[in-house]
């Protein structure tokens, strides 16, 4: 087995917990994601708006609209035409009323806490070189929280639901850039493996659902055993459409978060291309959110400091060069918190169906909608300041 350079410290400590996950993982980090590599050599014949329309066909419509496309992209919207046996759009139901219930606490735990534990990994290298969360990141913050507000919409990941066609759109994407980044002299291989590679994807949906649950929890949100495994559903099929391998697919919550740890143990320490992601992330946050006035701006940031500090703890923050601060009874008083005002929804229901309506609306507010629908324009040079935002 090829293991990069940069991963071979990681991997002999990944190996004394889960030998074969861990040999798995590194494994992985040298594979892109064939079915998808195959359509990008496909469209490298032809011009790009005929690339966007194949693109926008095969999301749109199937298979059955790209008569005269290559081999290679038919049989990439045949393969994802079908849902899975495991998933049904009637057991996601629960995973979506959670989140709905919850999504002020979803997202915090996503922008706090998963985004910046996904970005201390090498995966920070690809956005970094390319810029699309340097140079564009409340934009490409905005997409992330589409993306996860439109899985868990009812009806979200069936075969034209919004969900759906982001999650294969964020494929192909990623797709394309990794072959970008592969001939680029910035790219170094040897240490790094593949860009935006096999392993990489396996753990941001790893993180973004099992590490997400987790994290949210520590913010006070509760659900029921169906709940969470309605949630999880969810995220794996996501996964499944944004080409995790099935052999690094999880199939639950502790497997999931099993992939995570043992991931986050092969991956190297932060270094400074986590760090500026990962600070710049907390500081584009009330951008996003729309504050502007600049003391509440930075009293906004103090407080997402402090809860992050508290979710990913002192030594990942440190070495992601956080600003001092005390976290004692942060989360405890967050919880607190999100149960008094359970008891007072509950006992007030039209507060508690006020309650939701402003945080459905303010969830949008934090997303990035098109006017005109998903873009299908992908990326047609490595670096995002000389390139049309996606």
């Amino acid at each position: 087995m090829i293991i990069p350079s940069d991963y071979r410290t990681g991997f002999a400590t990944a190996q004394r917990i889960d030998a074969d996950l861990a040999t798995l993982y590194v494994r992985h980090t040298t594979i892109g994601d064939p079915a998808a590599d195959a359509v990008m050599e496909a469209f490298r014949a032809h011009p790009g708006p005929l690339q966007r329309d194949w693109m926008r066909r095969g999301i749109e419509d199937g298979p059955s609209a790209l008569s005269d496309a290559p081999d290679a992209v038919r049989a990439f919207f045949a393969d994802i035409e079908t849902p899975p046996p495991w998933f049904s759009p009637d057991r996601a139901l629960p995973g979506c009323r959670a989140f709905h219930r919850n999504s002020e606490m979803f997202l915090g735990a996503f922008v706090a806490a998963v985004l910046v534990e996904g970005f201390s990994t090498l995966i920070s290298k690809s956005f970094s070189i390319t810029g699309r969360l340097v140079d564009q990141g409340v934009r490409r913050l905005k997409q992330n929280n589409l993306h996860l507000v439109e899985i868990f919409l009812p009806g979200g990941l069936e075969r034209h639901g919004e969900g759906w066609k982001l999650s294969v759109r964020i494929r192909l994407i990623h797709a394309r850039i990794r072959h970008l980044l592969a001939e680029s002299e910035d790219w170094d291989a040897a240490a790094w493996g593949t860009p935006l590679s096999s392993a990489h994807i396996a753990y941001a949906t790893a993180a973004f659902s099992g590490l997400l649950l987790e994290r949210a929890r520590a913010l006070g949100v509760t659900l029921s055993a169906e709940e969470s495994e309605s949630f999880m559903m969810i995220w794996r099929y996501s996964g499944q459409l944004m080409g995790v391998d099935p052999a690094l697919l999880f199939t639950d919550l502790d497997s999931a978060l099993r992939l995570q740890r043992v991931g986050a143990l092969c991956e190297p320490p932060p270094d400074i291309e986590s760090i500026i992601l990962a600070n710049g992330l907390i500081n584009s946050a009330p951008v996003v959110a729309g504050i502007t006035a600049p003391h509440a701006r930075k009293a906004l940031v103090r407080r997402i400091y402090t809860i992050s500090r508290a979710l990913i703890g002192d030594e990942l923050a440190d070495r992601l060069r956080y600003p001092p601060g005390r976290t004692f009874g942060v989360l405890a008083a967050l919880r607190w918190t999100n149960r008094m005002e359970r008891w007072l929804y509950r006992a007030v229901p039209t507060l508690g169906a006020r309650r939701r309506v402003g945080q459905f609306q303010r969830m949008l507010d934090v997303s990035f909608h098109e006017a005109s629908g998903i873009s299908y324009r992908m990326p047609e040079r490595l670096h995002a300041e000389k390139d049309a935002p996606l």
